[in-house]
């Protein structure tokens, strides 16, 4: 079956898109550099079909293998909401966007951890170290190239999506020690940052 089989098949049946979870090889693999494998009004619908997946989610990102497809295409988009955890974060807004064979690489030595979940690993949560500030490279969904720095909470969401696109799964660098079950996930929600889950687990921070 092509690509353009897949996604039409995708397409094909409810909204929103299943989301596949861990287990599933898809998730394992380096997905398929996009080349214009699929017809532009096709792209199109997938593409506002993951927003629409990634919305109802919620999530502030869905790359396509987290609906089963091998193609390295991602959305994001973070209606970012300011407060003491968002500073904390350096979270701010991320205005939807599309990422076709993304790239990033770390600008700097500094690395930040903070708690970090998946549509994919669904109800779980660790800590995740990243790289604070990083490049990103690629395309968008018009051909058009890519090169820029992004920082704090933005550069975590370019890191995570683009990982999936290259097989691995947030959970291939946390501090395992941290994993927060889903009747757990409240216990540090209310926490800028997490030192008082290190100190409760018993995991090193950056």
């Amino acid at each position: 079956m092509t690509l353009a089989d897949q996604v039409g098949e995708l397409l094909a049946g409810p909204r929103p898109l299943p989301i596949v979870q861990a287990g599933h090889p898809v998730l394992r693999r380096v997905a398929e550099p996009w080349t214009g494998q699929l017809p532009g009004p096709l792209l199109g619908e997938l593409i506002e079909a993951m927003r629409e997946t990634m919305h109802a989610a919620p999530g502030v990102g869905l790359a396509a293998p987290q609906v089963g497809l091998s193609l390295a295409l991602a959305v994001l988009e973070d209606t970012w909401v300011a407060g003491a955890i968002a500073e904390a974060r350096e979270r701010t807004a991320l205005p939807f966007r599309v990422l076709v064979n993304p790239r990033y690489e770390p600008v700097g030595e500094r690395r930040v951890a903070f708690f970090e979940g998946c549509l994919s690993v669904a109800g779980y949560q660790a800590v995740t170290p990243r790289w604070h500030a990083v490049r990103l490279t690629g395309q968008d969904e018009t051909g058009a190239a890519l090169d820029e720095v992004l920082t704090g909470w933005p550069a975590r969401i370019v890191q995570h999506e683009t990982d999936h696109l290259n097989g691995r799964l947030y959970l291939d660098g946390a501090e395992l020690r941290s994993l927060v079950a889903p009747s757990e996930a409240t216990r540090y929600l209310g926490d800028p940052t997490p030192a008082r889950a290190a100190t409760e687990l018993g995991f090193p921070l950056p």
